[in-house]
């Protein structure tokens, strides 16, 4: 059963920390699922209720400008674990799986770590302990068909079996799914699940160094929880780029999108209407504080075990959402709702001052800084670089960010246009966007930050484009990027 705090404090086989500063580090890796960047106040927004994440953001290096290497679950979340671009592990588009031969963070690192993974994975092969984490305790049952040959087809996730344990029965005699699971009170919901099991690894694991990954659902649709009515209309607002239209050619796959969202909804909600989207909004603000509450749990454990000054935290999300900016929900498309997520670290026992760090920076670089913050070399090159020199006021050596979309060529997938995308964003601010069977778009978010104007065929921006075709270029033949056939170019 979910553990309360004093039945945490009683389990017998916690230590208070015997290990002192100048040990080896450990990691707590704490990232959400679909978790936009301007959610908590270090990024502008002090409505939400984010006590934890406004606290940790304020002792922590945060990086003003990151962006994911491609807008969608699966691709992203290969890149921040194996720290490859989507082309190069393989996982382009959801439900494929990271191949057992690709390393991920554990296995890269090496050392003598205690390693655990908790909560949603989406990379194969769900509820199984897989790519060096010795310890698996999983959320998701929605992906037992993408389970490999030699897995047991029937078995099911930690939560479903603590679920059970709480006299609970599946609404379909197999499985629990997401929109049964968020209806139920937060105690029993999947944040304070992972909360308390995190809690525990933390307090019992204070003899060795570790390295612990949590990966929460929420704020991912069905974007409904215990909190929907906890922030005010005010308090969670519908984007100020809602209902407004794009200047220049917009893509014609994003028009489809939109006008998906308008015909069907989404969430219950009628998305012809203002009323429905702030519901959406309210909703989606309401999941973001079930997340900070479940993580003050969580840094609570690490505060009251005497580990704190000497543990990495790193906070990241594998993409945004766009919550009816330019009438879209969810993610890819290549707004800066969709592609720009929170990057905090903190860690103590280097000494950093807390600081904004405004160049733009990428996920393709956090498995590189994750190794510098433990003092560990990659097992293998790796496309991308430790940030912690940027973070001390140096520079990056790559000053452009690159993101990418990959479609679902397997007609599985109802998510995203069918088209293909390579984005460069500029260190002033430029993006050019890269489609091959659909309008490009050039965007100026310096004099645009809503993203209201495609620039694309302004004759007075030629040279821009030409100059951010370049870098695409260098980039795609210096990755081996396969698009890299004239087509997008």
């Amino acid at each position: 059963m979910l553990a309360s705090t004093a039945s945490i404090a009683a389990a017998p086989a916690i230590l208070r920390a015997q290990r002192r500063a100048g040990d080896q580090p450990n990691l707590l890796f704490l990232w959400t699922d679909e978790q936009r960047a301007d959610t908590i106040a270090a990024y502008g927004n002090t409505r939400f209720r984010m006590p934890t994440l406004n606290a940790l953001a304020r002792e922590s290096v945060v990086f003003d400008r990151n962006y994911v290497a491609q807008p969608v679950c699966t691709p992203s979340r290969a890149c921040i674990m194996t720290g490859l671009w989507p082309h190069q592990s393989g996982c382009l588009n959801n439900n494929i799986p990271l191949r057992r031969e690709t390393p991920a963070l554990p296995e890269l690192a090496g050392g003598n770590y205690r390693t655990a993974y908790m909560g949603k994975w989406h990379l194969g092969d769900e509820v199984f302990s897989q790519h060096g984490f010795q310890h698996w305790t999983s959320i998701e049952d929605g992906y037992d068909k993408y389970y490999s040959t030699d897995r047991d087809k029937e078995a099911r996730s930690s939560y479903h079996h603590w679920l059970l344990s709480l006299g609970y029965k599946p609404e379909n005699g197999k499985n629990f799914t997401r929109d049964w699971a968020v209806h139920r009170p937060v105690e029993h919901c999947k944040p304070a699940f992972l909360a308390a099991e995190a809690s525990r690894f933390i307090l019992t694991s204070a003899n060795q160094p570790w390295m612990l990954s949590v990966n929460f659902l929420e704020p991912h649709m069905p974007f409904y929880g215990p909190y929907n009515d906890l922030h005010s209309e005010q308090e969670a607002p519908v984007p100020a780029n809602n209902g407004r239209d794009l200047s220049g050619p917009e893509p014609e796959g994003y028009r489809a999108l939109r006008l998906r969202y308008a015909q069907t909804g989404f969430g219950g909600q009628d998305l012809k209407t203002r009323a429905g989207w702030q519901r959406l909004n309210r909703n989606y603000a309401g999941l973001c504080t079930q997340v900070d509450q479940a993580l003050g749990r969580i840094l609570w454990a690490l505060e009251a075990s005497g580990q704190s000054e000497n543990t990495a935290i790193v906070f990241t999300s594998d993409h945004g959402e766009m919550m009816g900016a330019h009438g879209l929900v969810g993610k890819t498309v290549m707004y800066e709702e969709s592609v720009r997520v929170p990057l905090l670290i903190r860690a103590p026992y280097r000494k950093q001052q807390p600081t904004h760090v405004t160049s733009n920076t990428s996920s393709i670089d956090i498995v590189p800084t994750v190794l510098d913050l433990l003092g560990r070399k990659p097992q293998v090159p790796l496309p991308g670089h430790s940030l912690l020199p940027l973070a001390a006021g140096g520079r990056h050596p790559e000053p452009f960010v690159f993101s990418q979309w990959n479609p679902d060529t397997s007609g599985n997938s109802p998510e995203g246009p069918r088209i293909s995308a390579r984005t460069v964003i500029s260190p002033e601010g430029l993006k050019l966007v890269l489609h091959d069977h659909d309008h490009s778009m050039l965007l100026d978010r310096r004099r645009d930050p809503l993203e209201l104007t495609n620039l694309i065929n302004d004759p007075a921006r030629k040279s821009d484009v030409l100059r951010l075709k370049q870098e695409a270029e260098r980039w795609m033949r210096q990755e081996k990027d396969p698009l890299l056939d004239g087509k997008i170019l």
